[in-house]
């Protein structure tokens, strides 16, 4: 009792797109992100298979897209059509690598790359000329916990990935009902502002690591354009165990 199979009536009522998009066979992990297997996206963001017994775990990745001409941060909103975390703000695109041999490739992170620069274009509609996979710079991972409502739930080890590029955008309005560009101040503001809500992940990147890399970043690019490879030095391979 309690297998997802007998679950008939989870995604009923839900868009078409986003419970298509549930089928997408995502990378089990241990607890030191060692793939064990292999799920559907549905299952691994079921509650009642991310708390015991099961405790499933997967792989996934947020990136946070730089402008080079001021190091603005991109955020997006997303959609209401979302099953998990709707119409909440969140960094540029947080996604899943897939259960497949090019984004399960770990060799300097090119599969979690591969799967970012993926995502952008589904999400944002961000050519993929404009953000070559070498662009792509990774940081740390965390690992942690949270639910969405009673029913739905996260439960990654998410590496974190930082890009600077000036990139045209053709947002997908299943994924992202708004996006806007912000300095570290006005995101700041954003916080503050109580009619604005944020993604459990995303608060947890911005509380430990956002603002004092990106201030680096932008120190690091006085009388230059802005480029994540200048901030390449403070990679840490440590899993950051965070809200779980």
């Amino acid at each position: 009792m309690g297998s997802i199979s007998t679950m008939a009536d989870e995604l009923e009522g839900h868009d078409q797109e986003q419970i298509a998009l549930m089928e997408e066979r995502l990378i089990l992990l241990d607890k030191d992100d060692n793939a064990i297997g292999e799920e559907s996206k549905k299952t691994c963001h079921l509650m009642v298979n991310i708390l015991p017994p099961r405790s499933l775990l997967h792989r996934a990745f947020s990136c946070f897209l730089f402008r080079p001409s001021d190091g603005k941060l991109l955020l997006q909103k997303r959609a209401a059509e979302k099953i998990t975390f709707p119409s909440l703000w969140t960094n540029t695109c947080c996604s899943h690598p897939l259960a497949n041999q090019d984004e399960m490739d770990l060799k300097d992170n090119i599969g979690v790359r591969r799967a970012a620069q993926r995502k952008l274009y589904q999400e944002l509609g961000i050519p993929t000329s404009q953000i070559p996979i070498s662009d792509f710079v990774y940081l740390t991972r965390i690992h942690y916990l949270a639910p969405s409502d009673g029913l739905w739930g996260e439960h990654e080890i998410d590496y974190i990935l930082f890009l600077t590029a000036e990139v045209d955008l053709n947002v997908n309005p299943n994924e992202c009902s708004d996006v806007t560009w912000v300095s570290p101040t006005e995101l700041k503001s954003m916080i503050a502002d109580p009619n604005n809500n944020f993604t459990p992940w995303f608060k947890l990147i911005v509380d430990r690591f956002l603002f004092p890399w990106w201030n680096d970043l932008l120190n690091r690019s006085k009388n230059q354009q802005v480029n994540a490879h200048l901030i390449a030095d403070a990679q840490d391979n440590t899993i950051h165990r965070m809200g779980s």
